[in-house]
């Protein structure tokens, strides 16, 4: 059994940030970091299978705009590698929550830096900047709106409302930190200000494009397939209904119940085999471990 665990965490850690192997979540000892073990961001990031699919899920949301996608698109080598991809947004995740404070602070500015080289016309004719404060508000929310019913669906289903908003407060220091504006901090002002935003979300061929590569994007090796498979089903599950009918996606009540019921079965064999994450690693740098 312990060889079955180890080669699982091995797998996992193969598609995370922690295969680039740039951030030490073990020291200095005793830093906090941005926001420490007592935040609810440390419990809700901590949790891997409800973050997977919630990132997958997030990613669906985040390219229903025309400006995102169009900077995505045009910058972004997902296309031709999508695990890179992968390793490089699981990092930044997971190190602006857990790694010490320099470390956070450098991947905030390193991520600065790049949206400012990605600028560009979108195909309708509008200009469109990473660093633009509205559309960095657009990637936050939809990112941790999915991130949160992930968690509600397969981490803990009865954190409170209080949890919740206190969650989407803490996080918007990262999206503000980033350059975003006017960020909702709220259960209630999250699912507000993604409905005034739906008046200017579409789904194109480009869209199209994009969740197709999702739903069959590469992973290790042919062992870890049906992982991959059940994930991105799990993630599109989390969209909200009115993004699945944009998408032309219809899932049963049947369906849904096999999707969910995977997640909930791959999930424990998961959390069981993952012991040295970044959030263990960096409870231990807290002393807690």
């Amino acid at each position: 059994m312990e060889f079955i665990r180890q080669r699982i965490e091995r797998q996992v850690f193969s598609i995370t940030g922690l295969a680039l192997n740039q951030i030490d979540y073990e020291n200095p000892k005793g830093d906090p970091g941005l926001f420490g073990p007592g935040s609810v961001c440390w419990t809700v990031h901590a949790d891997f299978p409800s973050m997977l699919c919630g990132g997958i899920g997030a990613l669906m949301l985040q390219m229903l705009h025309p400006l995102a996608l169009a900077g995505v698109w045009d910058h972004s080598t997902f296309r031709e590698d999508m695990i890179g991809r992968l390793r490089r947004t699981s990092q930044f995740i997971a190190g602006t929550t857990f790694a010490a404070q320099k470390d956070a602070e450098w991947l905030i500015g390193l991520v600065r830096e790049i949206h400012g080289k990605v600028t560009g016309v979108a195909p309708d004719g509008r200009p469109y900047s990473a660093n633009d404060p509205e559309l960095l508000t657009w990637v936050h929310v939809a990112e941790v709106r999915s991130f949160m019913a992930g968690y509600l669906r397969y981490g803990d289903p009865t954190l409170s409302l209080a949890e919740q908003d206190r969650y989407f407060d803490e996080v918007a220091l990262i999206a503000e930190a980033l350059g975003a504006k006017n960020v909702p901090r709220t259960r209630q002002d999250i699912d507000a200000y993604i409905e005034r935003m739906r008046p200017e979300l579409c789904f194109n061929e480009r869209t199209a494009e994009v969740l197709q590569l999702l739903l069959t994007a590469p992973t290790p090796n042919v062992v870890t397939k049906p992982v991959g498979y059940i994930m991105a089903r799990a993630g599109v599950d989390l969209l909200p209904d009115w993004g699945l009918e944009m998408a032309g996606i219809k899932l049963s009540p049947l369906r849904r119940k096999a999707i969910q019921s995977g997640m909930h079965l791959l999930a424990p064999s998961l959390r069981w085999a993952l012991r040295n994450g970044v959030s263990a690693r960096a409870k231990r740098r807290m002393g807690s471990a």
